[in-house]
């Protein structure tokens, strides 16, 4: 243990070293940023007013929790994941399941030129949905990033949350999150879901909205929307994919 008085003795040298060879407040400013560890985890929660996914509202237009955890290996770019949300779909069709668990892998990195890549799998859970045929859902995805910009194409490789023989099912989906300055994101987006053999259902949806960090937690306000008017919510006929305004605050850790 090093004593206060020899503290304040090395404190005073360094300074005068730092004096005499020039350097000090402009070299600290200068020296390279702390390296990432190799594994990093990181932890999210969330308070919506409404579970939009691809503009259908899973919680018949009301609020839901989220939360989730992530581990990424920087040096590799492979990361992995899960997260879950109440939801009340399933209960309206006849289910037996309030919450979806979503398990993913993949990795990412860089193409060159600023062009990011993402590549992975996604699998949607229903725990004991009892439906048929059952509400789980497995998607193979890849993503091009540029600057704020993202492209994203994901294909399912079983059949989509319940259609019958929906196998390949895909969505396209373009997005933009522009920093404005001051804490303050420009949330773009713009989608097309494709359900295969079931064209009524096919739709396309968009979203405007803004995100502020506060520090303490984040908060975001958006306008969701679709063209679709086919899903409704079984058990008081509400159209889910009508437009609405959504309120998120989440939290990373």
């Amino acid at each position: 243990m090093i004593h206060k008085s020899k503290k304040l003795g090395l404190a005073a040298a360094i300074a005068l070293a730092m004096a005499m060879t020039g350097t000090g407040v402009a070299q600290a400013a200068d020296a390279a940023p702390e390296a990432k560890p190799d594994n990093e985890f990181s932890y999210n929660a969330a308070l919506v007013s409404d579970y939009r996914y691809r503009g259908i509202s899973q919680t018949r237009l009301k609020p839901a929790l989220q939360g989730g955890a992530d581990w990424v290996n920087n040096p590799t770019g492979f990361y992995a994941g899960a997260w879950a949300s109440t939801i009340k779909w399933i209960k309206d069709s006849g289910g037996d399941a309030s919450v979806e668990i979503d398990l993913y892998g993949g990795k990412r990195g860089e193409i060159g030129q600023g062009v990011s890549y993402d590549v992975g799998f996604l699998a949607y859970v229903y725990p004991s949905n009892q439906l048929n045929p059952s509400t789980n859902t497995r998607e193979l995805y890849g993503q091009l990033g540029y600057g704020p910009a993202t492209l994203k194409y994901s294909h399912s490789v079983s059949n989509l949350f319940g259609f019958a023989d929906s196998k390949h099912s895909s969505y396209l989906d373009a997005s933009l999150n522009q920093d404005l300055g001051q804490g303050f994101v420009l949330n773009l987006h713009a989608g097309h879901q494709k359900v295969k053999n079931w064209g009524a259902f096919s739709y396309t949806d968009w979203k405007v909205g803004v995100t502020k960090d506060f520090g303490v937690a984040s908060v975001a306000l958006a306008y969701i929307d679709t063209n679709n008017n086919n899903y409704l919510a079984p058990s008081n006929g509400k159209n889910l994919g009508k437009g609405g305004v959504v309120l998120t605050v989440s939290k990373t850790f």
